[in-house]
């Protein structure tokens, strides 16, 4: 009877632990992360040694072996590198974006107020002595070197956002790192099956897809599951034999970002967040050096044919732009007589030359190309974040397939357990009476 009792005792333990597992796997359902529990149950053995005699009859039964996850490694792995690889094209793209906005080629912007520079000067070939087309010529002027500076206000705007994302990402990161060594340190104190064990390691395996995210990493596991965590790039450590490094972002004089490990060493990143900012930086520092190519050519072109004219009292020209790069170009203050329309043979000579700079070597051919290969790497990037978007989508997916909670399943499992639970209840119950109507022969 000792038997039947222990048996039925077994099966409200090992059913009860099922049930709290089931449980567990409903309110969790929508939980990110979250991966599937199913509880192991084997036999349990019908003979051996228990604490106060040797060789006696221990009843049988069923016993627990432990919780198991629902997981894939290698769609956990897939998963993580279509995720960084998303992410690296989201953030390059963002950045190619805000420079593309930055690059305003419509009314007021550069193109537009270098074409009515022209424009001006036709109309001002026609009637050289009009003082109001003088100081519409010279207002021209002054609203380029404008339209250049916000321009270049634009794009230090967008590096100094791509700048603060990337300090934003690392800080996380850093927090990330952190709080996988304490799971290490959990998981090595956890016991081997339990619903604790299960909780750390979807912890670390939430933990491990935030970090690989923003930055490939190389994982390894030891017996109990604790990580240990590599940069791919480099292989510099980053959570190992008890240890956290910290990663740190410096932003260089002309925008471009640079990472670095410590203890360890300087970090290039192939993919990730990290690497899409760092490549969206260089994409604005490259479109700021051309601007300021532009500008100086600008600033150049304008000023030697302006020098090389005369102005409405006979004297040489004045430069009429002042500065080097586009943040710093400024219109020279000029009065309207000083605009230098003439030249040695007539009063419009000069005004009349000023269309020789629109060639194809031109400051506008030169600004019309900046914006159209612009254009051309924005829908570049925009086809490769979605080609990116996509395979990480189904990498998902496949992965979740395999760890997802299904409620329709988890009510049949629901069910299940019950009736055996109910059924191990009946059989201590009938071991109750059965050994009460023994007693009471007596």
């Amino acid at each position: 009877m000792s038997d039947l009792l222990n048996i039925g005792a077994s099966g409200l333990g090992a059913y009860s632990r099922a049930l709290a597992t089931v449980g567990d796997n409903i309110a969790n359902a929508q939980t990110p992360g979250y991966a599937r529990r199913t509880i192991e149950l084997r036999e349990a053995p019908a003979a051996g040694e228990i604490v106060l005699s040797r060789n006696s009859i221990r009843p049988g039964g069923v016993e627990t072996a432990g919780v198991r996850r629902s997981v894939d490694p290698w769609l956990i792995e897939d998963a993580r590198t279509a995720s960084g690889e998303a992410d690296r094209s989201s953030a390059r793209l963002d950045a190619i974006d805000a420079t593309e906005r930055a690059l305003d080629d419509g009314i007021g912007g550069i193109g537009e107020s270098m074409t009515r520079i022209f424009t001006t000067a036709d109309q001002l070939a026609a009637d050289p002595a009009n003082a109001t087309l003088r100081a519409q010529f010279l207002q021209s002027v002054d609203d380029s070197a404008a339209a250049f500076r916000r321009t270049a206000a634009a794009l230090g705007s967008a590096a100094n956002g791509v700048a603060q994302s990337a300090s934003i990402t690392v800080d996380s990161l850093n927090t990330d790192l952190t709080a996988l060594e304490a799971v290490n340190q959990g998981l090595r104190r956890a016991r081997a099956g339990s619903a604790n064990e299960a909780k750390l390691l979807d912890e670390r395996d939430r933990l491990l897809d935030r970090i690989s995210s923003a930055l490939p990493v190389t994982a390894s596991f030891d017996a109990r599951g604790a990580v240990t965590l590599l940069a791919s790039d480099g292989a510099l450590p980053l959570v190992a034999n008890g240890s956290v490094s910290t990663l740190s972002v410096s932003i260089l004089a002309n925008g471009q970002l640079a990472y670095a490990i410590a203890p360890g060493g300087t970090l290039a990143p192939s993919g990730g967040t990290l690497a899409g900012l760092s490549q969206g930086a260089n994409h604005i520092a490259m479109q700021t050096a051309s601007l300021d190519v532009l500008a100086a050519q600008f600033a150049s072109d304008l000023n030697g044919w302006h020098q090389s004219g005369l102005d409405a009292n006979g004297n040489p020209g004045s430069a009429l732009l002042s500065g080097t790069s586009a943040a710093t170009l400024v219109a020279v203050a000029l009065t309207a007589d000083a605009v230098a329309a003439a030249d040695a043979s007539a009063s419009n000579g000069n005004s009349l030359q000023l269309a020789n700079l629109r060639g194809s070597t031109g400051v506008e051919a030169g600004w019309a190309a900046l914006v159209g290969q612009q254009a051309q790497q924005a829908a570049s990037a925009r086809a490769q974040d979605a080609a990116a978007s996509t395979r990480r989508d189904g990498a998902f997916a496949a992965r979740d397939m395999v760890g997802e909670v299904d409620l329709d399943r988890e009510a049949a499992e629901l069910l299940r357990f019950q009736q055996a639970y109910e059924a191990a209840a009946r059989t201590v119950q009938v071991a109750r009476e059965t050994m009460q109507s023994i007693l009471n022969i007596f």
